[in-house]
């Protein structure tokens, strides 16, 4: 057999190989309830969770807690997923700075507990140039490294 077939053959195995791994890792998009029925049966994975924050009858944002005087690094809001059912996400970074704007919000974490434990917020806001279009943004948590 010539050494450019084993190579070929070597390079094929990797990328398959890659393949496979990197698929274990990827995260599905759930509602609460199947986020919950993950947390009991102990899968601990990140996932998706999409769903717009819970506004009153005026559009002001309900049940936000945000105070950066006591702790800059802790948000807490509820969000409503595609089912309607509602939920505390705990977010240990600042508040996004467009958050109150958003029309619809993709968290990514895992429940734990009485919560949903965020790691990351991706923000759908209308777009200030463009009418009809959504803009997105990403926010994640950002950690000290020692």
């Amino acid at each position: 057999m010539k050494l450019s077939h084993i190579f070929g053959i070597v390079v094929i195995a990797l990328a398959i190989g890659i393949i496979v791994a990197t698929a274990g890792d990827a995260s599905s998009y759930v509602t609460f309830k199947q986020a919950t029925e993950l947390a009991q049966d102990g899968d601990d994975k990140m996932i998706h969770v999409v769903g717009k924050v819970q506004k009153d009858a005026q559009g002001r944002i309900t049940d936000m807690l945000y105070n950066p005087a006591i702790d800059p690094n802790h948000f807490e809001f509820t969000l409503v997923d595609n089912d309607n059912q509602a939920q505390k996400v705990v977010f240990n970074s600042p508040k996004p700075q467009d958050f109150d704007r958003s029309e619809q919000i993709v968290i990514i974490g895992a429940m734990q507990g009485d919560h949903f434990q965020c790691n990351k917020i991706l923000l759908k806001c209308p777009s200030k140039y463009q009418d009809g279009k959504l803009e997105t943004t990403e926010h994640e948590v950002k950690t000290a490294q020692l």
